[in-house]
């Protein structure tokens, strides 16, 4: 057993209260696990979605290369919006418009309000949110999750360029709020981050 060694200190103010001494093994123990080591902290902290959200994703969503992504906070929301692996990206110049005037209504004129979310629509996992449209071509996206539409990123109409730089941010789509069990059956249907990073040998967040 180490020897903890009691050292009376020599300052008049301290005199009498005795300072307990750990032994150099111990305190060189001890700062390894306070002090981080540098080489093993990653090059950049992790972002907010990193933290708080779990990432998955749905390759090819209802046709070849119409790939989204779904976020899962703790508390049940899920964040909807285009992997990197989307046609979209693909083509020259990118995203140049988003239109949420899509089936028999414009989703960027919903307003939910209150704990209940009164006022939201439910869809299912196949519904249209909204068309994104690139110089040659156009792409419709969708829910990917059964639930309560309850937001959806109207800055995307002004700033559509937000999807280009930063569809895994501020250039989200949407926010769905599945049934427990409703997301039980589609996350069944979902890659990890990681599967997904594989198949289409790109980056994303986990």
């Amino acid at each position: 057993m180490a020897d903890h060694t009691v050292q009376e200190s020599n300052d008049p103010e301290k005199q009498g209260k005795p300072e307990f001494l750990l032994p150099v093994e111990d305190e060189e123990e001890l700062r390894k696990l306070l002090v981080p080591d540098p080489e093993n902290l990653p090059a950049t902290p992790p972002s907010a979605v990193e933290t708080n959200f779990v990432s998955y994703f749905a390759p090819d969503f209802t046709k070849p290369g119409h790939d989204q992504y779904v976020y899962r906070h703790a508390n049940g929301l899920c964040v909807v919006g285009l992997a990197p692996g989307h046609l979209a990206f693909k083509d020259e110049g990118g995203i140049t418009a988003v239109d949420f005037n899509v089936g028999k209504s414009d989703r960027s004129g919903m307003k939910v309000t209150g704990k209940r979310k009164k006022n939201a629509q439910h869809f299912e996992s196949n519904t249209a949110i909204c068309k994104v449209s690139t110089k040659g071509d156009s792409y419709i996206v969708r829910c990917c999750v059964k639930g309560s539409l309850l937001e959806v990123n109207d800055r995307l109409i002004k700033q559509p360029g937000l999807l280009n730089s930063s569809a895994d941010r501020e250039g989200y789509v949407a926010i769905m709020m599945p049934r427990p069990a409703d997301w039980l059956k589609v996350k069944a249907s979902l890659m990890s981050g990681e599967e997904y990073a594989k198949l289409r040998e790109v980056r994303v967040l986990n």
